[in-house]
């Protein structure tokens, strides 16, 4: 049986994480992140998708969401995954200033066609507020760690920002 999505409660808050086949940085371009943002905002306002916490790193992202009701978590994933792989591949495939072109591409092939993401999510169910506040924390902490930033709220593609009382690029549910 698969273990893609297994979202046991419908009414659950869940962290979640996917990954770029075979972990390459793609996401070093921000008009690569931009597509992920637009269409994270794309399922906020017509999928019925709430979130929490999100961060874009080089090859993967975290979320922390629920879905509202009469909505399920399963779809709105699959529909996304689905749509940002056809996009990234057309944009990757039809950008000029892409050196590495080729190379990315050769990385998303197969037999059926391309597939950019790994197939598995890895939900966790966030069962208390401790828990929840440790996977923000861990989410907002990932570019530093990372060395992309020295403080998380100056990250960009992040709902750090907003837990540090700006506005960030989507619009979330701030848990405090």
């Amino acid at each position: 049986m698969s273990r893609k999505y297994k979202f046991h409660n419908p009414d659950g808050v869940y962290f979640v994480s996917f990954a770029v086949q075979n972990w390459v940085d793609v996401f070093t371009r921000n008009e690569y992140k931009n597509i992920l943002v637009e269409n994270l905002r794309y399922c906020q306002e017509y999928k019925g998708l709430e979130i929490f916490a999100w961060c874009i790193m080089t090859n993967h992202l975290h979320l922390i969401i629920r879905a509202k009701e009469g909505h399920f978590l399963p779809d709105i994933l699959r529909d996304y995954k689905k749509f940002t792989s056809k996009v990234l591949i057309k944009s990757i495939t039809n950008n000029l200033q892409e050196s590495r072109k080729e190379w990315l591409l050769e990385q998303f092939k197969t037999s059926e066609g391309f597939r950019f993401w790994r197939g598995d999510n890895k939900p966790v169910e966030l069962w208390s507020n401790k828990v929840i506040d440790q996977k923000i924390d861990y989410i907002h902490q990932n570019p530093v760690e990372e060395g992309l930033v020295f403080k998380a709220e100056d990250y960009v593609y992040s709902s750090a920002v907003d837990y540090a009382g700006e506005q960030g690029l989507l619009n979330i549910f701030v848990i405090k």
